[in-house]
């Protein structure tokens, strides 16, 4: 459950104990696979891989305690800061490789600890074994909400706090006279309040609606006309803004909030399917929706174009995979690691 910290901790704490335990009692153990959810999981991994004698790769979807001190949850030198920190260290001191999601990512990872030999670069990937091109309409999700005949605006995903919407719904606020524009949230998480308290003080231009089921995203992801990435100012280098693969995979121009130096921004850089705001900018905004609202849609259709293209050669789903299991199995070259036979104990993938 994600009703408070405290809930969430217990729960991520109790999930810890039972899957090291699980990893210290396991049979055939090769290698152990720990990510970022919950934040402390490398310390579980560590434990099992130290007492196995097995290789223990780490894949990096978000670093804390970073991401909580950047949001204000905590002090950079509270007690928390300093546990998640020595976790931190211990886990990268124990990995034989370290998967991080961009090259902002890895700059703050070495800055913890200069690992450099360890750390692989390995985007997440868009699933274009669901999520392939199809026009907008007609689409059996606008029609599921009556919304055939509009240009929507779409944001899919985690409405966190780090991915601020303020800009964008200040602009849907100051758009409410264009009769065919909508804007549709969804998804869940502590920022979709602010989209319901939108909508229950009388906004006519939003949609919310909650979080799809997996076969249905494909459907949902290609209603939209434009999808909207948010990314915080502070969050470069700690979070990594996944929606936007699936945004590239079904061909929709990207409307991207965020800093300018960032993995999303250099993206949108070399393919040139979008725009990149700064937060704040709601001019700039309007500007740039009521611009792809006006072009025609064969212009629309070559941007999005762009998109899928990119999509499928840097961030397909075969060739990361691929990549990422190569990373799995690689051969180690401590003898830490070695079976009774001398033998490299890595997974088969």
């Amino acid at each position: 459950g994600k009703k408070s910290i405290a809930i969430r901790l217990l729960a991520q704490g109790l999930f810890m104990l039972q899957a090291t335990a699980l990893g210290l009692w396991t049979r055939t153990l090769s290698a152990v696979l720990v990510s970022t959810s919950p934040p402390f999981a490398g310390l579980g991994g560590s434990i099992i891989s130290f007492i196995r004698q097995v290789p223990l790769v780490w894949w990096v979807m978000d670093l804390n305690p970073d991401q909580m001190i950047a949001a204000g949850k905590i002090g950079p030198r509270s007690l928390p800061a300093r546990v998640f920190h020595w976790i931190n260290r211990l886990t990268m001191r124990g990995a034989r490789d370290i998967v991080v999601l961009d090259g902002f990512m890895k700059n703050k990872v070495l800055a913890k600890m200069p690992v450099a030999e360890k750390v692989q670069v390995i985007p997440p990937w868009a699933h274009e074994d669901q999520l392939t091109y199809s026009p907008p309409k007609p689409n059996a999700f606008r029609a599921e909400h009556g919304l055939e005949d509009a240009f929507i605006v779409m944001y899919s995903g985690n409405h966190a706090i780090q991915h601020p919407l303020d800009t964008l719904l200040d602009a849907a606020a100051q758009m409410e006279s264009e009769p065919r524009l909508r804007f549709m949230f969804v998804g869940g998480g502590a920022g979709k309040a602010a989209v319901e308290a939108r909508i229950t003080a009388g906004a006519k231009n939003l949609v919310s609606l909650p979080y799809q089921p997996l076969q249905r995203t494909g459907t949902s992801l290609s209603a939209a006309d434009v999808h909207a990435v948010t990314m915080g100012d502070d969050m470069v280098g700690i979070i990594h803004p996944c929606k936007i693969y699936g945004a590239m995979a079904v061909g929709r121009p990207i409307l991207y909030f965020g800093p300018g130096q960032s993995h999303v921004a250099e993206i949108l850089t070399m393919g040139h399917f979008g725009f990149n705001l700064r937060h704040g900018d709601v001019s700039g905004c309007k500007a740039a929706i009521l611009h792809l609202m006006e072009l025609d849609a064969y212009s629309r259709y070559q941007m999005g174009k762009k998109a899928s293209a990119m999509a499928l050669k840097q961030f397909s789903r075969s060739a990361l995979i691929k990549k990422f299991c190569d990373v799995l199995v690689a051969p180690t070259k401590s003898s830490r690691y070695k079976n009774w036979r001398g033998e490299d104990r890595v997974p088969s993938c």
